[in-house]
């Protein structure tokens, strides 16, 4: 369906693509590398990673960019940028699509949607297709179909020491579980094949709510969690606190044309400063809202929920007050906390194991906190405070009788690095850590960043 030329290119600091290899969503994430390397083909993978395993020399894959901790997918030494894995090719008899992984998931998107279908995929624009595909993948169709990794059914991979495999439920299980979830740890994915679903019209888009509705937000949100079942109706809540006021706005999303009378009432009922939900197509539903311009600095941090309750949501609602209001003297720009109320079954979709999450059952519904500023200098003071919220929350939370919290996962995408990886993983540690050192005995993705094993 697609594809860019497939050229090995290395790229200097003095060449006018540099800057395109080393970017990111936060420049706070952008570090100057000795080189830019593009790949264009799994062998041209294969000797990049047999020459930085031999000289041991440090390195970074990148896809879209959009990590939010400094060296996951950025390094002082050896970029990889895999943009040039721009490959969309769609089955219809399968009903698959096997998609490059320097991608976006607004062009996969565009490319499926005059087929008539879809994939379990990304939310916002500007989102690359690497960190769902590889880390979990929350999704607005995850209440039908489960997390992105679950509708994988292959992934094309170049192992550290060099070999180029396809690895599947039949090739090699184990490995198949720990790409599944387990990140950069076991090579370089190269492209990956996803089950598609018949997509429709749908009906959704943005509303931002008058800051004086807020009880009334609250309220609605929380009837949503508990009382919706219906598979198809999603919602993210955010609550943005710029200079403590708070702004709360919901990316509503129904997957057919018309919701049932009843599944967003109350939030429709609430006074707003703007909404564009209509009937619509997929692809202009995923275009709402301002492309992702590149933020100074940020950083975000997760715990998951058992429920989204009124007193846990009034939790939420005075972090972000709170928070806002004092890190605004820091240089602080915006902080926002994102509630996303999931079916308590969204990730049983799936009955295979995966490395994340470590188990299915209790439900766990993820909050995302993220805070922005504009100064180097504020960097502790943004992390250890973001830090100190999730831990608030989290105590509030085991104080209102949600007792699992603690023991719950957490979704690695959202995480904050240097956590313990059972946060994340859970039972799985061991299994992957085993698994590890089967794939990399000579630790060659120990030389890129990112939560190890």
């Amino acid at each position: 369906m697609r594809s860019r030329a497939r050229v090995l290119s290395s790229i200097q600091a003095s060449d006018l693509e540099y800057n395109d290899g080393i970017s990111h969503y936060l420049s706070s994430n952008s570090e100057v590398s000795k080189c830019v390397v593009e790949p264009g083909s799994a062998e041209d993978v294969s000797k990049i990673l047999r020459i930085l395993g031999r000289t041991r020399t440090q390195f970074a894959v990148k896809g879209g960019g959009h990590a939010f901790n400094p060296g996951f997918s950025s390094t002082p030494g050896v970029q990889i940028y895999m943009r040039r894995f721009s490959s969309i090719h769609y089955d219809a008899e399968a009903q698959t699509v096997e998609i490059g992984i320097g991608l976006l998931w607004d062009d996969v998107y565009a490319a499926l949607a005059p087929f008539g279908v879809n994939v379990v995929g990304s939310r916002s624009k500007g989102i690359g297709v690497a960190g769902p595909a590889l880390g979990g993948g929350l999704s607005f169709k995850s209440n039908q179909y489960g997390l992105t990794v679950d509708t994988v059914t292959s992934y094309k991979l170049v192992k550290p020491e060099g070999q180029i495999v396809t690895v599947n439920s039949a090739s090699d299980s184990d490995l198949f579980f720990g790409l599944k979830g387990g990140l950069n740890n076991f090579g370089i994915v190269t492209t990956f094949t996803l089950k598609t679903f018949p997509q429709t019209q749908v009906w959704g888009g943005v509303i931002t709510f008058v800051p004086t509705e807020l009880s009334k937000v609250n309220e609605a949100v929380s009837f949503f969690s508990s009382e919706v079942k219906d598979p198809r109706a999603m919602i993210n809540l955010a609550y943005i606190s710029i200079m403590g006021s708070i702004i709360p706005a919901a990316h509503i999303f129904y997957d057919g044309p018309t919701p049932p009378t009843g599944t967003f009432d109350r939030f429709l009922s609430i006074s707003t400063l703007t909404s564009d939900v209509k009937t619509r197509s997929f692809l202009d539903f995923f275009q709402v809202g301002d492309a992702n311009a590149t933020i100074p600095r940020g950083r975000s941090h997760t715990l998951s929920l058992q429920a989204f309750t009124p007193n846990i949501v009034e939790t939420i609602v005075e972090q972000a007050q709170f928070w806002g209001s004092k890190l605004a003297t820091q240089s602080g720009t915006m902080v926002v906390y994102v509630l996303e109320p999931f079916l308590p079954d969204a990730f049983n979709r799936s009955k295979s194991a995966t490395a994340f999450p470590p188990n299915r059952s209790p439900a766990f519904l993820p909050l995302e906190a993220i805070f922005e500023w504009t100064s180097p200098s504020s960097d502790h003071i943004f992390i250890n405070a973001i830090k100190e919220s999730i831990g608030n929350i989290t105590a509030a939370a085991v104080e209102q009788g949600q007792s699992l919290v603690p023991s719950l996962p957490i979704y690695g995408n959202y995480a904050i690095d240097n956590i313990p990886l059972e946060q994340i993983y859970g039972q799985n540690v061991p299994r992957l850590k085993a698994l590890k050192a089967r794939i990399d005995p000579c630790n060659v993705m120990g030389l890129a960043g990112g939560f190890k094993f």
